[in-house]
């Protein structure tokens, strides 16, 4: 292979810097602003001109966002250990075992997935209302685990099949059940790609707008931060203190569940794309 020459390695490092800062400064500049006391009165700087945590002390407590911070940890966690569960157990029924209807069953479950998640905001509505369950925090879950469900089933379907089933086998030989197998080998050899289906269940979880905004409807008390950040928006004027400060506090319980899992998520993905 031929050295690229020194300009080139050059353009190469300007063209990286460029790229991390276009990325990275609205990052800075939120959490910047999010100190900034006088950041609600518009404009913004590269430093605060006049550091605060009273920004954050009004979200947390007048804002009412420490009772939506709590609302979405609970969906999270729910909507990520139920869908992981799920799909699991689904992703080994379709992989392992032979069943009538058991293609079209996957044809179906890669077709959900192409339907945009706007054209089953009416359907998801009527069907959680029938079950008397609108403006509760069960029903969000119910319809986060349902839009979680065939991305997980999809990929986790590739990694139990890249498990050789003369693992399964032996472990029967020696007078395992199948619930001590799935226990003690199935489950440690598809960990990472349950991992990673797991951060796309706590992103949607967690970040999702359109369907909390939708089920939830009235009720304050049971919303979620994606929805409770619009409050800080008026009519006429925007607190951009406290939106930056609730956006700040938004953003950093998804960084540190990536810093938590990104060992596993990277292996899990990799190991998806060139395994099943």
């Amino acid at each position: 292979m031929r050295k690229s020459s020194p300009l080139g390695r050059f353009g190469i490092v300007v063209a990286v810097i460029g790229l991390l800062l276009f990325t990275l400064f609205p990052v800075y500049w939120m959490i910047m602003s999010s100190f900034d006391k006088k950041a609600s009165s518009g404009g913004g700087n590269l430093l605060p001109r006049e550091f605060t945590w009273d920004n954050f002390t009004y979200v947390l407590t007048d804002g009412g966002f420490d009772v939506f911070l709590r609302n979405s940890a609970i969906v999270a966690i729910v909507t990520v250990l139920a869908s992981a569960l799920l799909a699991l157990l689904a992703a080994v029924a379709v992989t392992r075992f032979r069943f009538r209807f058991r293609t079209s069953m996957l044809l179906m479950i890669l077709v959900v997935q192409m339907v945009p998640l706007e054209a089953l905001v009416i359907p998801l509505f009527i069907q959680i209302k029938n079950l008397g369950l609108l403006n509760t925090l069960i029903g969000l879950m119910i319809v986060y685990v349902a839009l979680s469900l065939p991305f997980g089933i999809w990929m986790l379907r590739g990694f139990v099949a890249a498990v050789p089933i003369e693992l399964e086998e032996a472990a029967y030989i020696d007078g395992a059940s199948w619930w001590r197998m799935f226990r003690s080998v199935l489950f440690p050899l598809v960990m990472p790609g349950l991992v990673a289906t797991s951060v796309f269940s706590f992103i949607t979880a967690w970040n999702e707008f359109i369907f909390a905004m939708t089920l939830l409807g009235g009720e304050v008390e049971q919303y979620t931060v994606s929805i409770g950040l619009r409050q800080f928006f008026g009519e006429h004027s925007n607190e951009w203190g406290y939106i930056m400060a609730a956006s700040t506090l938004i953003t950093l319980p998804v960084m540190v569940f990536f810093v938590i899992v990104q060992r596993r998520l990277s292996d899990g993905l990799v190991a998806g794309a060139v395994k099943g």
